[in-house]
């Protein structure tokens, strides 16, 4: 019998096929401030999360709450126009749902993005960073309760949870298009507290280079599912103890901002190589 996740993912894809009809193989999750590259899909079919069956609704600014489905640079694309957050008191299982529910409707590649700090001042704000691997700190696995044995197993590796032929690809994509890059392990925190200086370099010691309040739990279902991940930080302040002056998340959104154009360049040039 199928436990009340699989019903809810079940009922939303239901709902989403009956709406429309793209094929999309490709999945982008686009953090704070970066859902401007959403507007660019074309032949799109659009739906606000309130709209879904079971979605959870984002409650943050620079998140606009909509899925939309299309075409962009030849690719068939799931493209989410900002996420949830575990800091908006979302169960561990409402926090992946969209990510699963790419995979239901045939997702097989998933980049997943957000607004990060950094903790090594050689990694300076405006820098993209693809990430090699992860660090949990959020206090949940993300996948508690009953495996949904549809998508994969109950006890999943996550030694590659973000697939190395995918960054290689694009970190040549970087290469090539002159964008600031670097390679690194990312923490996330549960939020919504920025990190204190004691917390910076205890982070920094557990090997972490960024730290942000996304992209793990997303990662944790992409690879249970076995989609292949490609996760991108992009580096809006200085979470270095010496070096911070505080942040908001106004000044946060105002770096996204500049960020915008080399990270749709980017981005675009990856969906072209895929």
């Amino acid at each position: 019998m199928e436990n009340q996740v699989e019903q809810r993912l079940l009922s939303a894809a239901h709902w989403i096929r009956s709406r429309s009809k793209q094929q999309a193989r490709i999945g982008l999750i686009l953090g704070s401030g970066l859902g401007i590259l959403a507007d660019e899909i074309e032949q799109a079919d659009r739906f606000p999360y309130a709209d879904i069956p079971h979605f959870p609704l984002s409650t943050v600014e620079g998140h606009a709450g909509k899925w939309v489905m299309g075409q962009l640079e030849g690719q068939a694309v799931i493209a989410m126009q900002g996420r949830v957050h575990y800091y908006e008191g979302y169960a561990p299982e409402e926090i992946i749902f969209p990510t699963r529910l790419m995979k239901l409707l045939g997702v097989e590649h998933l980049i997943v993005t957000n607004a990060c700090g950094s903790l090594r001042e050689d990694f300076p704000v405006g820098s993209m960073v693809f990430i090699k691997d992860q660090i949990n700190f959020m206090g949940s696995s993300f996948l508690r309760g009953p495996n949904f044995d549809k998508l994969g197993p109950r006890f999943p590796d996550m030694s590659q949870a973000y697939d190395p032929a995918f960054r290689q690809m694009a970190t040549r994509i970087a290469q090539e298009l002159s964008v600031n890059w670097r390679e690194g392990i990312h923490l996330a925190v549960s939020g919504p507290c920025f990190e204190t200086k004691a917390e910076m370099k205890a982070f920094r010691l557990l090997g972490a280079d960024t730290v942000g309040m996304s992209t793990i739990p997303e990662a944790i279902a992409a690879a249970h599912a076995g989609m292949k991940t490609l996760g991108i930080a992009c580096v809006t302040d200085l979470s270095v103890p010496d070096k911070h002056q505080g942040v908001s998340h106004e000044e946060v959104m105002a770096i996204a901002e500049r960020m915008k154009p080399d990270f749709i360049r980017l981005i675009k040039g990856i969906l072209r190589a895929l």
